[in-house]
């Protein structure tokens, strides 16, 4: 058994300790699994290596400051904006990318869940069967309507391979996509103001960079169809959340389903959660089975680098 302690952070659904990666790691490392949001940061006493669930906890100076027996932090996902990694430079502490390899399909498979669920009412008379009631609201079909993704790389690669079969027209939009690549993907390359206006779903799939923040606000949402929905699996912030807002509460655009939002967990007195024409998921998009065992993969991949004084990809 080797002396390095790890923590696995945020393991809400007590889901990492059974998978094979992590069973794997037990044989040369102490693990312990904190399934209780991080705020106690007393609990990280001792732990020299922390695995950070996405984007969960916000690494913080202030926080980082109180975590002096850390020497490693692995931050699952491709990127860190919930990591100050200068302050983690100062602190002495290394932040690891464990990205994770595979087909990016849990946000994916979510994002056809949320746009069959607006656009059929099925939250809605779901709560309503369980209050005793028999309501039929008239849903829209996807046959037949347009899609637009904006981005087509993983997440939104995938989602055009799996409405395909739907008979929906796909168009796409990216900065650098290309009208061969985008037909690759079976869709059409437009302008973004021309996938707003011709879409009866936009859904968002682009990181949030300074670039992307705020990608959709009221200009945009202006450009939609009164009967279009917009669905948002990506990053809350890309979305301008209070002109959304406006936009469902007056009835602009239709509806929408969303994963994410501006602050995580959403506040109880967020206006979001009074429109009844928005479906609301608590970031599920990256956490389901295959997709915890991915990151444990690569999570574990990184440790046992580390352990054994090997190189590793690194964001500081």
């Amino acid at each position: 058994m080797n002396n390095v302690n790890v923590a696995v952070l945020d393991d809400w659904q007590d889901a990492w300790r059974q998978t094979d990666a992590i069973k794997r790691l037990e044989g040369r490392a102490r693990v312990a699994f904190l399934t209780e949001p991080t705020s106690d940061m007393s609990k990280l006493k001792g732990f020299e290596v922390l695995i950070a669930n996405r984007e969960r906890t916000r690494f913080t100076a202030e926080l980082l400051r109180q975590m002096p027996d850390a020497r490693l932090l692995v931050q699952t996902g491709g990127r860190a904006p919930n990591v100050d990694l200068e302050a983690a430079t100062g602190c002495g502490i290394i932040v690891a990318k464990a990205a994770g390899s595979g087909p990016s399909t849990g946000a994916a498979e979510l994002t056809i869940g949320l746009i069959l669920d607006v656009m059929r009412h099925i939250t809605s008379a779901d709560a309503a069967m369980h209050a005793g009631q028999w309501t039929a609201p008239l849903g829209r079909e996807l046959r037949g309507k347009t899609l637009g993704l904006i981005g087509i790389g993983g997440v939104g690669g995938y989602v055009a391979r799996l409405v395909i079969p739907f008979g929906v027209k796909l168009l796409a939009y990216s900065r650098s996509l290309t009208p061969q690549r985008a037909a690759e993907r079976g869709a059409e390359a437009v302008s973004f103001e021309d996938l707003l206006r011709r879409s009866d779903v936009v859904s968002v799939h682009v990181p949030l960079t300074p670039e992307s923040r705020g990608l959709i606000g009221a200009p945009q949402l202006e450009l939609m169809k009164p009967s279009a929905y917009l669905i948002n699996t990506s990053r809350g912030p890309v979305v301008e959340e209070p002109a959304l807002v406006q936009a469902l509460s007056s009835g602009r655009i239709a509806g929408a389903g969303l994963d994410v939002y501006d602050e995580e967990p959403l506040s109880t007195s967020n206006p979001l959660r009074t429109l009844p024409n928005a479906v609301l998921t608590p970031h599920l998009g990256w956490p389901t089975d295959l997709g915890i065992e991915r990151f444990a993969e690569a999570a574990v991949e990184v440790v046992l680098a580390y352990i054994e004084g090997n190189g590793f990809e690194r964001f500081n």
